[in-house]
């Protein structure tokens, strides 16, 4: 299959598999490793009739998962011991927030870094305390650094020394350069304790985030796993009362609107996810795009339409920056290559 939707329909639809042959479960698991979706794919068609050597790939894909969830919930730990002499709030974002909080998003995710969000006003006591307790910078050109510090929304990251792990410090969920600015203040405030003494977002907010992060951040790499996010959190969250005029209100203080309603969209349409129409809208030219970015996949796992693909990474750019800082940025960073 050309596309990845043999992906996203077995997510979505587990049964659809019983009819692949050996060439059809090659593309659904190279699929699923470029796309870092092999630990969901393996839990959602935990049960379902597969060929005996799919069913030990699928079997080691959980494994795994689950020691990584292991893993990305230590180093939660860990971060918090570091900072709670100093009484921030910690809020745990993305992958180890969900685990954390046992959402169904957290079933197969693959989970990279740490990522944290603290108030921009304690961020001088953050750095300190977690260059105290081991971590160190991975980023020494002093222009990224200077980079980080001036224009994104989070600190350069950092990794452990000992652990080898890396952690993403945000003050905000967008770089202060983007067109869309975020009330970091309210997400913070609307964050929710976990035992322990971390924090994760209130679930609108989570949803918020996400989209943030797959459609006015970034250049939809690794998308599906993003979607693949939103249709869990919200197929879950949909059921608490009132929550569709939460999104919605958040999405609007947030000045991310659009983002979410185009992530509802393009989760229905690839997911089959239920969502509210009126928060959605309708399907939009665009959306095409986005869709077919996101799908762009042959049957050995490798990324098409290298055009389509190099215009949204202009895209994540020009979202971020002005057309002048831009400029400089992109020469620079052309200069150091050289």
């Amino acid at each position: 299959m050309r596309s990845a939707h043999l992906l996203a329909r077995a997510l979505t639809d587990p049964a659809t598999t019983r009819v692949l042959n050996a060439a059809g479960w090659t593309a659904l698991l190279t699929m699923a490793r470029a796309e870092q979706l092999i630990g969901s794919l393996a839990f959602r068609l935990e049960g379902v009739d597969v060929p005996a050597a799919v069913g030990e790939l699928l079997a080691d894909a959980r494994r795994s998962a689950v020691q990584a969830q292991v893993q990305a919930l230590w180093e939660a730990e860990m971060a918090r011991r570091a900072l709670a002499p100093r009484d921030v709030p910690v809020i745990l974002l993305k992958g180890t927030a969900y685990s954390a909080a046992g959402l169904s998003a957290a079933s197969g995710r693959a989970i990279g870094d740490l990522d944290i969000l603290v108030p921009e006003a304690r961020i001088g006591e953050v750095e300190s305390a977690l260059i105290a307790a081991g971590w160190e910078w991975v980023k020494e050109d002093a222009y990224d650094d200077l980079y980080y510090r001036r224009w994104m929304h989070e600190l350069p990251p950092l990794i452990h020394r000992a652990r080898d792990r890396m952690i993403d410090v945000h003050h905000t969920i967008l770089p202060p350069t983007a067109r869309p600015t975020p009330d970091a203040a309210a997400l913070i405030a609307a964050s929710l304790a976990l035992p322990g003494g971390l924090r994760i977002l209130s679930p609108a907010d989570m949803v918020v985030h996400s989209a943030t992060h797959l459609f006015a951040d970034g250049d939809l790499a690794g998308g599906l796993r993003n979607l693949w996010d939103i249709d869990r959190l919200v197929r879950q969250f949909a059921e608490r009362p009132g929550f569709w005029e939460e999104l919605g209100g958040r999405a609007q203080l947030h000045q991310l609107l659009p983002a979410v309603a185009r992530a509802l969209r393009l989760a229905r349409a690839i997911y089959a996810t239920p969502v509210d129409a009126a928060l959605a809208g309708r399907w939009r030219v665009a959306d095409g795009l986005f869709r077919r970015r996101l799908l762009a996949r042959d049957g050995w796992g490798r990324e098409r339409d290298r055009g389509l693909r190099f215009g949204f990474y202009i895209r994540s750019h020009w979202l971020r920056m002005p057309p002048a800082m831009l400029a400089r940025h992109l020469w620079t960073k052309a200069r150091k290559g050289a």
